[in-house]
């Protein structure tokens, strides 16, 4: 009966789901030929569509629980001054942090130097996967990302999943609804109903999680092997100590500050981050993230402006990534890069990983565009890396989900607009009330309005 109990939880089940995943995956040239596939043919890789699926039907949802929970919180809290408060608060915390986590990854690269005596050598086919990056991070510039904030339609964004033009439409039409009296406020508590309704989409698609995490982990293990982690080892070592460091120290403190255990909190969050592990992308569970800091206190205006918000502006694991594994290259290349170079690097750095986002493999493209402003690092260093950038971005996605929580917190703490005591009660009682055994509570959009 006690196994029955713990196998109903969600957590567990995603933890079965990526341990079975990495079977699959290692095995997967034997077991392929079991199940008839061409000889050489892995299955893990052939079970890529359960992870594909998985995430598809998550980046359906994202859209309208986004457009929903923000343009109510807008409509709810009516002050439009406390808006733009709690907007420039937001901005402030995600450049600080940001920008400290870009110099982590840069003190570490200095320290302890991974690219250093590196004679890894890039295969034919990682240099040819180096152009299409190249092409895209080209395109990246500060002015391009601004207009590309600006939807071509009303409901373009809603069908392509762009976040930032759903934000932005949801704050206009929360800003309408505060304009038209009676009539907004109707229109609000409808947007509050349809939240429900969302969400509790969300509570049916969150099942399959398990299911989404064994394709994906079979897929990486199938596709890319373990190989790669033993000529790469030192630098992911090193990235996902530096990650750990920041999240217990950095975050850590910033959590001790406004009121809560960091080691608490990532165990009530639990459920997403095994899914983020699985899946190697932190938009999977955005609308659950969500929920939870609205269940933990924090009120739905800031949680509904600052995650959606830090998802582009506040990424943190990419952050370190960026500036640690540009380092990697240039240690690798034989490249010295004085001080003036490294803060330089820095400063680009800041503006090119506003443009990434929670999808799988966002970093690699940032990456590739601060890289082009170090004409000395070759851009086909980045062939060395391609390989392990899978593994790369479980750990980037782990920590910027983390990051982004710890963010909505902190910003309702500093605007006022925190239930400390009810936080306090939520992460002692713990997520299995709420999430892994009960299935009806996940109805609730839950957080109070403003």
């Amino acid at each position: 009966m006690i196994l029955f109990r713990y196998l109903k939880l969600l957590y567990v089940q995603v933890l079965i789901g990526i341990a079975l995943g990495v079977a699959v995956g290692f095995w997967g040239v034997e077991l392929g030929a079991l199940a008839g596939l061409p000889a050489g043919k892995n299955l893990g890789v052939e079970l890529k569509p359960l992870a594909d699926g998985f995430i598809a039907l998550i980046k359906m949802i994202i859209a309208p629980v986004v457009f929903v929970t923000v343009a109510s919180g807008i409509a709810h809290m009516g002050d439009m001054k406390k808006f733009g408060r709690v907007g420039i608060k937001a901005l402030v915390y995600f450049e600080v942090v940001s920008t400290l986590a870009l110099l982590i990854g840069l003190a570490v690269g200095n320290l302890l130097q991974p690219g250093a005596g590196f004679h890894g050598a890039a295969s034919a086919k990682d240099i040819a996967s180096i152009t299409e990056a190249a092409e895209k991070a080209h395109d990246m510039t500060i002015v391009k990302f601004l207009l590309d904030i600006i939807p071509t339609s009303f409901f373009t964004p809603f069908a392509e999943g762009a976040l930032l033009q759903v934000l932005l439409i949801a704050i206009l039409t929360g800003f309408a609804c505060t304009r038209l009296g009676a009539f907004g406020a109707r229109v609000a508590h409808f947007l509050d109903d349809a939240g429900k309704v969302f969400f509790s989409i969300i509570g049916i698609i969150v099942r399959l999680a398990p299911i989404g995490a064994f394709g994906a982990m079979a897929y990486t293990i199938g596709k890319f092997g373990l190989g790669v982690l033993v000529n790469l080892g030192f630098l992911i070592g090193c990235f996902y100590v530096t990650a750990a460091l920041f999240v217990v120290v950095v975050l850590g403190l910033i959590a001790r500050v406004v009121g809560f255990n960091i080691f608490r909190f990532i165990a009530y969050i639990r459920d997403e981050l095994l899914i983020v592990l699985g899946t190697s992308s932190s938009e999977s569970v955005l609308p659950q993230i969500m929920q939870k800091l609205q269940r933990l206190g924090a009120s739905r205006s800031v949680t509904g402006l600052v995650i959606p918000t830090g998802y582009s502006f506040n990424l943190d694991g990419t952050n370190i990534y960026m500036t640690l594994a540009i380092l990697f290259l240039a240690q690798a290349s034989g490249v010295h890069l004085d001080l003036g170079e490294q803060l330089a690097i820095v400063g680009v750095a800041m503006l090119t990983s506003k443009g990434a986002s929670g999808v799988t493999g966002a970093g690699f493209i940032t990456l590739a565009a601060t890289l082009a402003i170090v004409p000395d690092i070759p851009m086909l260093s980045l062939a060395l890396i391609v390989g392990i950038d899978r593994f790369m971005s479980e750990c980037r996605a782990l920590t910027n989900l983390v990051g982004n929580g710890v963010a909505t917190l902190a910003v309702a703490r500093w605007e006022g607009e925190l239930d400390r005591e009810r936080l306090g009660e939520e992460l002692k009682r713990g997520p299995r009330a709420h999430t892994d055994v009960e299935m009806d509570d996940l109805l609730a959009v839950g957080g109070k309005a403003d």
